[in-house]
């Protein structure tokens, strides 16, 4: 079975000004590609796991974040780390187009894009880590049976660690 490691988006892998669906927005966060880097060398496949609200509230489509997704995991590529499955819930109970109008089990604090990747992966959840920078994302974590769930930029009662920064996380080297 194989370890992985959850990231979050927006607060995670980028900036996060609210509902970033440009490339030329989306800003990467310090050190985010030498964190992942170090994951990958250690064994752990990597996922991304993003409640995209955008989508269901009108500010961009599906096929917006599809090609900014595209983009950044190209970014990725090009720094030697492979992400092996973005996973995003376009859905939200509030949502002001239709099709995207639902409560959705993807949609984080539910853990479905876990185990989704689980399942897909063969992933051993209890061996994973997610990291996260609200409280759903941790919530969404626990749910799922991930062993240990990491906050950035504040602290949490509910994570495993917090740290201030991606680049105090690695600092930290949370893969070892």
């Amino acid at each position: 079975m194989n370890r992985a490691l959850f990231l979050d988006r927006d607060g995670v892998i980028n900036h996060d000004p609210g509902y970033t669906g440009k490339i030329e927005d989306f800003v990467f966060t310090d050190g985010i590609f030498d964190l992942c880097r170090s994951f990958a060398q250690a064994g752990f496949m990597l996922f991304v796991i993003t409640n995209q609200a955008g989508i269901a509230r009108g500010y961009y489509s599906a096929r917006d974040f599809l090609s900014l997704t595209e983009w950044m995991q190209s970014r990725f590529l090009s720094y030697g780390v492979l992400i092996s499955k973005v996973y995003y819930c376009p859905y939200h109970p509030e949502a002001v187009i239709p099709e995207y109008r639902q409560d959705s089990f993807d949609r984080k604090p539910k853990p479905g894009m876990i185990i989704r990747a689980r399942d897909e992966f063969l992933l051993d959840l209890s061996h994973s880590m997610l990291i996260g920078d609200m409280d759903h994302d941790i919530e969404a974590g626990k749910a799922a049976g991930v062993g240990r769930n990491i906050i950035i930029g504040k602290a949490s009662p509910l994570a495993d660690l917090s740290f201030e920064s991606i680049n105090a996380a690695l600092d930290a080297r949370i893969w070892e």
